[in-house]
């Protein structure tokens, strides 16, 4: 690994920031650079043992049923490809990207009032969300004692492999995710994060929310500047023409009405291809997908870019209910935080990232986050 170090680029501060995404999803015929940036543009996730252990975790290592030996090499061979990529993105990432404050761990504040006063002058905040804020609405997080759908790991079945072997399979899983989330209704911390923006664009300031949640709940809540990084349950894309739409019909297909039971006991479904979701567009009637980002796909680098703006020019960051170990929205905290911007972390516990903060308050989000973003006494109305 360290014979490839000196042919990554020296990359500083923002233009490095941009350079690595640009490489990322810009490079037609990726080199060892490509290689390097590997870890901005893909969705890798970190689970970690203890404060001090952190290791990675891949979303197909789960053993699966034997298939011929060639097939087995090359799941290995891309496998250990893999860790290579994302193990020299992240070293590249950290040493030439991640400066300053982050580098210096601190110990954070958990006086409300002290960030309060913070809150009361931020002209432009930036709120990263993550499954803990849905969790309090009953959506399920698909972690720990609800890890699995049926007999399988739920990272297992949110990749593109898994689509293209058994699509019923899959479409039953995101069936019964999208039924969940359709008949939720925002949480606590939903609606204090849609109130505090309706607030204060009245006062010419402004909140955007940069979430990992596939849920629709922070719009349903009123939230009117969203940027879904990890894509939408609620909407659909077509793997032959490519097209998007926002899709909240209930079942999505008559194949699918009354199936993805969770029951480990339930058999697969089996639906024909045909009868899944079809595209439809004139003239094209291709098989739908969620829209969705699976583990290993690339980020919609128009949302990235979104993203990048708003790290850049906020002057505050929320970090609500995330574990902090799902990359690459797992460093935009830290890496605003890079710049001395005033980062609040609010979680049922402390993360792999908490000693990067300024602020962390634990708790329900639905308990702490209200009162941090109720209106300040400075407020005009």
């Amino acid at each position: 690994m360290d014979e490839c170090a000196p042919t990554c680029p020296q990359v500083e501060g923002e233009s490095g920031f941009n350079q690595i995404r640009d490489i990322a999803l810009g490079a037609e015929s990726p080199d060892r650079s490509a290689v390097c940036a590997a870890v901005w543009s893909g969705r890798h996730q970190f689970e970690p043992v203890s404060r001090d252990d952190c290791r990675p975790t891949w979303a197909d290592e789960e053993p699966r049923p034997l298939t011929p030996s060639g097939n087995i090499i090359k799941r290995m061979t891309m496998l250990l490809q893999n860790r290579a990529v994302f193990a020299l993105g992240l070293r590249m990432y950290s040493t030439h990207v991640m400066k300053g404050p982050l580098m210096d761990k601190a110990n954070p504040n958990s006086e409300l009032s002290e960030f309060r006063k913070v809150f009361s002058k931020a002209k432009h905040i930036a709120i990263i969300t993550g499954a803990g804020v849905s969790a309090e609405s009953g959506v399920l997080t698909f972690r720990g004692e609800n890890e699995k759908w049926r007999k399988w790991k739920s990272q297992d079945l949110s990749t593109p492999e898994a689509f293209s072997r058994t699509p019923s399979r899959v479409w039953e899983f995101y069936h019964y995710r999208r039924e969940l989330a359709l008949n939720k209704t925002p949480s606590a911390a939903h609606l204090a994060i849609a109130e505090c923006e309706a607030r204060l664009r009245k006062q010419g300031r402004s909140v955007v929310v940069i979430t990992q949640c596939t849920d629709d709940l922070h719009r349903q809540a009123g939230s009117k500047h969203v940027l879904k990084v990890h894509g939408s349950l609620m909407e659909t894309r077509c793997v032959s023409c490519g097209y998007v739409t926002m899709n909240k019909r209930s079942p999505i297909c008559a194949a699918l009405k009354d199936k993805g039971a969770p029951d480990p006991d339930v058999p697969d479904a089996q639906i024909p291809v045909d009868k899944l979701p079809r595209c439809g567009e004139s003239d094209c009637n291709g098989l739908l997908r969620p829209n969705v980002v699976f583990f290993g796909e690339t980020l919609d680098s128009h949302i990235l870019t979104k993203v990048e703006k708003e790290m850049e020019t906020c002057d505050l960051c929320l970090v609500v209910g995330t574990s902090s170990i799902v990359y690459p929205a797992a460093m935009f905290g830290p890496q605003i935080a890079s710049r001395g911007v005033p980062v609040a972390e609010f979680n049922t516990q402390t993360t792999p990232k908490t000693e990067y903060f300024m602020y962390h308050f634990q708790g329900p989000c639905g308990t702490t986050l209200p009162p941090a973003l109720a209106q300040h006494e400075s407020e005009v109305i």
